[in-house]
């Protein structure tokens, strides 16, 4: 059976799985003299066997219309997207955005969208992204329409516009980014027409807000084949309008192995991570620690006099830079502060293997990670590249006697709740303060302790606090 013969087995298979409810809403709008078609991204997943219970429809139907053939029928409905023409609805189960024909026009200086309503599905078509994007089935009749050969580039896995590629980037620069992201989620190749203008339009990203260039590099970043997305936005030069660090590794060489450069390291590290991640889909702390956890590089190298390269600090000017990377683009704080504290630790274990780590070491290492610490074994084992197969069988059986080492502890001393031998109250009673910043200290001194030799019992608890609460002039 061809391939195409097998999409469209594919998607007869996925729509029959949605009929019931996809069907009975174009004979809906079918009765009150009106066009449904499952449209765009739907279509497109259709045909290669996975679609979801998010579905998107287009209609002639104007917004407030819509609205008037769902009420009665649908189980949920919401209007957020009402300005740009769509109303969203749940039904069985389904997600279901409904979306009068568009014929957008653009502001012409920032690129965003200025809706214009469409009449007609050709013309909303041809206004799409892609052209594995401009395809549509209508309902109930299940006629294919696909102007643009959307379902040979699919075949073919090639991204190409419906538009001449620089009507459609100059319509709306993001989806450069798009193309880069599709690329990296469905593992296609890029036209060579679509890639020209790519390279030459680059600038006019420069245009998007930060939050969309935000949204759609999170996209890129989880897809099924992030590298592939990264070396396009690198090769094409739109990495450089919003995320620069990481053209900027192209020159530098990593110092366990000089002859290797740090941007084709890099991306090793983020192809590890997302092998190391699991079942758990991706995780996109994970990979944006793993690609940024050498940005500090650039800043930090150094030639010795025996001609070694140096990175001396590079994970802390790393940190740096990642917090005001990620906090242009405009990332939740939270976001910000996990890939920030992996890049900060993603070197804490080099040195391990040479025998310098004491219990207090491994304790403060499992402290530092806090929740991070099952991310951040997944990072450094990342990070393991070298071709050096006795070097690289050797870091892992470090790492290996670490994580034993740390469960070893963490059974005798349940590490992931490290506090005081002594609470709050009972500092307060043996010194006879009332609660301020002295307790604070001596929590945090108590802290220190316990990290530096494992628990004490009460009676060495409060010789401790007595002892530092004497040198410090709390009590006499």
């Amino acid at each position: 059976m061809s391939v195409l013969n097998t999409a469209q087995r594919n998607a007869v298979q996925e729509l029959l799985r949605v009929s019931p409810v996809a069907d009975e809403l174009g004979r809906r709008f079918g009765a009150a003299g009106h066009e449904l078609h499952l449209v765009g991204g739907s279509v497109r997943d259709a045909l290669l066997g996975r679609l979801g219970d998010d579905l998107d429809f287009c209609t002639d139907a104007r917004p407030e219309q819509t609205l008037e053939l769902v009420k009665s029928w649908a189980d949920a409905i919401w209007e957020t997207g009402r300005e740009f023409g769509t109303i969203g609805i749940q039904k069985n189960g389904l997600r279901l955005e409904i979306t009068t024909y568009r014929a957008e026009a653009y502001d012409g200086v920032t690129r965003n969208p200025v809706v214009e309503y469409g009449d007609n599905l050709l013309d909303d078509l041809r206004r799409r992204d892609f052209t594995i994007n401009a395809m549509a089935v209508s309902l109930p009749g299940h006629v294919f329409t696909d102007p643009h050969g959307g379902l040979e580039d699919l075949a073919a896995g090639v991204i190409r516009t419906p538009a001449r590629p620089e009507e459609s980037f100059g319509d709306d620069p993001l989806r450069m980014l798009r193309a880069a992201r599709f690329a990296a989620k469905l593992g296609f190749t890029v036209d060579p027409a679509v890639l020209s203008a790519m390279r030459a339009m680059a600038a006019d990203l420069d245009r998007i807000t930060a939050e969309r260039i935000r949204d759609e590099f999170t996209k890129l970043l989880s897809g099924q084949d992030p590298v592939g997305g990264l070396r396009l936005l690198v090769d094409t030069g739109l990495a450089d309008r919003f995320i620069p660090e990481i053209s900027g590794l192209k020159l530098e060489i990593d110092e366990h192995a000089q002859h290797k450069d740090v941007y084709e390291h890099t991306l090793i590290v983020v192809s590890n991570a997302v092998r190391l991640e699991g079942d758990g889909g991706p995780d996109f702390i994970l990979r944006m620690a793993a690609l940024m956890h050498d940005v500090g590089k650039p800043a930090t190298k150094a030639v010795g006099r025996d001609g070694r390269v140096s990175f001396h600090h590079h994970e802390v000017v790393g940190a740096r830079l990642t917090k005001q990377r990620m906090k242009a683009m405009r990332y939740p704080k939270d976001v910000i502060s996990a890939v920030v504290e992996l890049v900060a630790l993603h070197l804490r274990f080099y040195g391990y293997g040479r025998g310098e780590w004491t219990d207090s070491a491994v304790r403060r290492y499992v402290t530092d990670a806090g929740d991070l610490l099952p991310r951040l074994h997944k990072l450094t084992r990342s990070d393991c590249t070298t071709r050096n197969r006795r070097k690289a069988a050797a870091l892992a059986a470090d790492y290996d006697a670490l994580e034993e080492r740390i469960a070893r502890i963490q059974a005798e001393e349940d590490l992931a709740r490290v506090r005081p031998d002594l609470d709050g109250n009972a500092i307060m009673e043996l010194l006879g303060v009332p609660p301020g910043p002295i307790v604070g200290q001596a929590w945090r001194h108590l802290k220190e302790l316990r990290l530096d030799r494992g628990p004490l019992d009460r009676d060495e608890a409060e010789a401790e606090l007595l002892r530092w609460a004497r040198e410090h002039g709390h009590i006499s």
